[in-house]
């Protein structure tokens, strides 16, 4: 059973603040890294932390089987979401969500969403493009925001529900 932090925020813009307390409780709270400019894109963020694309772990958010569900997918920068992966995996389309839904279904703007202190209708997926890195850099709850972490600290912080292979990597 995933735990799931309890945080006053979600859906009211705080969510870097939910996710620096998650950090905190958990004595981890310095890790966060925060640029001065933002790092909403992949390039803009691994320009930010000094980091090749691939590394930047981001986090799509598809609709999930119900209107107050999501299903959070963290893949490598260079991945690409491949639908026909995605449908064969979680038996439906893929669906982005809208915009304007993200931050009530995520606890987090467009920009910042990331794989921690998530509502209860979301649930996290790593993506096995990121297996190729020791360490890789998910959103931390804001465009400007990132934290650098080994692939189990991810999986155990992100309270991720398991691996799933719904992307596809660049051809070389």
């Amino acid at each position: 059973m995933r735990r799931l932090w309890p945080g006053p925020h979600y859906g009211d813009g705080m969510s870097l603040d939910t996710v620096r307390a998650y950090f905190a409780a958990l004595g981890r709270e310095g890790e966060l890294l925060v640029t001065p400019g933002s790092s909403h894109t992949v390039a803009d963020a691994a320009a930010a932390f000094g980091v090749e694309p691939a590394r930047i772990a981001k986090t799509l958010a598809y609709k999930g089987e119900t209107d107050d569900s999501c299903e959070l997918i963290v893949l490598a920068g260079d991945a690409r979401s491949d639908n026909a992966l995605f449908k064969s995996r979680f038996g439906r389309k893929a669906s982005m969500l809208k915009p304007e839904v993200v931050l009530t279904l995520t606890g987090h703007p467009v920009g910042g969403v990331c794989p921690f202190a998530n509502p209860p209708g979301a649930t996290v997926w790593l993506d096995t493009s990121l297996q190729r890195f020791e360490t890789v850099f998910p959103a931390a709850g804001s465009p400007d925001s990132a934290v650098e972490l080994t692939l189990p600290d991810l999986e155990r912080l992100s309270h991720a529900a398991g691996w799933v292979t719904v992307s596809k990597l660049p051809e070389n």
